[in-house]
């Protein structure tokens, strides 16, 4: 057991020694370290350290307290388990405060390793190198990339300790490293800019910088003549970066918090069929090598693989354990947290399952559409289902992506876009911790000129 883990512990043990019902504790400790250059110069170069501790616990008669602290000298942290004491008694009483229960808890699952040590591990100037690297091979693909307004790598090593008076005790390391670039393409007067990325727990698995150059400047570079489009009603194609956007809208209408409220557009349709029997949604807290899986929660709580959609039926909402008491329900595993706050619904690898269908075969069927590469504005709105972005992308003439187009707005609703859903490429990508294939919606509303 590392020396953590013994301090989660022993916090635990004091907190319930000075009258506490229940107590927990939970451990972060993160080294980071960035790099930012611009035109082959360093711009920015930084490596932090952090870590702390947050101390929940439960009275005898319901009231909650909860303190963080980045101070971990002995003599401090006695103050600071009597500082979540007093702010208990200070709370109002709920009965439904309290900690997942042993039987919640229960056996971890096996994730399989998320720690790297070849991350842990990298030489310092890797990320410079590769930094460069993407810079050079970006502006390499075409003279009109003139500049760049954001390019660098990094790479992040973490342990997560927990400890529980309920029998959690339980730690675990990981790793991710990632590489971006946000190229700028200019013509005629018209400056285009696109971003590509890249994150993976493991540096095998990681694209190499001239590929994240490379795509981030075609990306550009296609943008270049865009104008509006006519407002008109089309068959609308979102590429998997965008569509994985569109799939973290599902998961804010499935969050337990948002059905109990009565403000989710999927209030009292579990068991009901919302999509294609093409359409699989699921949050798997367990996916092998993702950037989300962990052994459990935010609470201690085993995490698990979780449909949302299965088949296109509504199988589940997510939780957590405060949010399942409330609405008579049992926790998803979906506690989300860090050591300075309280825990609430998060997702872990959260995506739709890809179909059968290449991304090539779908734009080819489309004789008029838009296919979508970018978008601002946050999607659907969970109360109402009414979905309106910024996008720009690429107009599909006669099967074929023809000129580029910005500056419109793509609108619809939630739940017609999920019946919509006509065709899902077998392109599954995960550039964070949410994937999607290529989507292919019926018809969308199209507003531009």
């Amino acid at each position: 057991m590392t020396g953590y883990q013994q301090l989660a512990k022993k916090l635990v043990q004091r907190a319930t020694k000075k009258g506490a019902k229940q107590a927990e504790a939970f451990i972060e400790i993160g080294r980071q370290s960035s790099c930012r250059v611009r035109e082959g110069e360093i711009e920015d170069l930084t490596q932090a350290t952090s870590k702390g501790v947050g101390l929940r616990i439960i009275t005898k008669d319901h009231r909650l307290g909860f303190a963080y602290t980045s101070d971990f000298d002995p003599s401090s942290l006695d103050g600071f388990v009597d500082r979540a004491l007093q702010l208990a008694q200070a709370s109002a009483p709920n009965k439904l405060n309290g900690l997942p229960t042993g039987k919640e808890l229960g056996k971890l699952a096996e994730t399989g390793d998320l720690y790297d040590p070849e991350v842990a591990n990298l030489a310092g100037d890797w990320k410079i190198k590769a930094a460069l690297e993407i810079e050079k091979a970006g502006k390499a693909v075409d003279p009109r990339i003139t500049t760049f307004d954001n390019v660098g790598a990094g790479d992040y090593v973490s342990e997560v300790h927990m400890a529980s008076s309920e029998g959690m005790a339980a730690g675990y390391s990981g790793t991710y490293v990632y590489l971006f670039a946000s190229p700028v393409a200019s013509e005629n007067g018209q400056l285009q800019t696109s971003y590509w990325v890249d994150y993976k727990r493991f540096l095998t698995d990681l694209d190499t910088p001239e590929a994240v150059g490379r795509e981030a400047a075609r990306r550009a570079v296609r943008m270049l003549g865009a104008k509006r489009a006519k407002t008109q009603q089309v068959p609308v194609i979102f590429d998997p970066l965008v569509a994985a956007s569109f799939v973290n809208n599902i998961a804010s209408a499935a969050d337990g918090n948002a059905i109990y409220k009565n403000s989710s557009i999927f209030v009292s349709k579990l068991g009901k069929r919302l999509a294609p029997e093409t359409v699989t949604v699921v949050d798997d807290g367990l996916l092998r090598r993702g950037l989300g899986t962990a052994p459990f929660d935010g609470e201690g709580v085993p995490t698990r693989r979780t449909a949302l959609l299965d088949k296109g039926v509504l199988r589940n909402y997510l939780y957590d354990s405060f949010t399942a008491r409330k609405a008579k329900a049992k926790t998803t595993g979906n506690a989300s947290r860090s050591y300075n706050s309280l825990p609430h619904i998060g997702t872990n690898n959260l995506y739709l399952e890809p179909g059968t269908r290449k991304p090539e075969e779908l734009v080819r069927e489309v004789k008029n559409g838009f296919y979508v590469t970018s978008m601002l504005g946050s999607g659907a709105n969970p109360v109402t289902g009414e979905y309106s972005r910024g996008a720009n992308g690429l107009w599909i003439e006669n099967g074929e992506l023809a000129s580029a187009v910005q500056e419109v707005t793509v609108a619809g609703n939630l739940l017609q876009m999920l019946q919509d859903l006509d065709g899902i490429g077998d392109d599954l990508q995960f550039r964070g911790s949410s994937g999607s294939p290529t989507l292919r919606f019926k018809q969308l509303t199209i507003s531009g000129d």
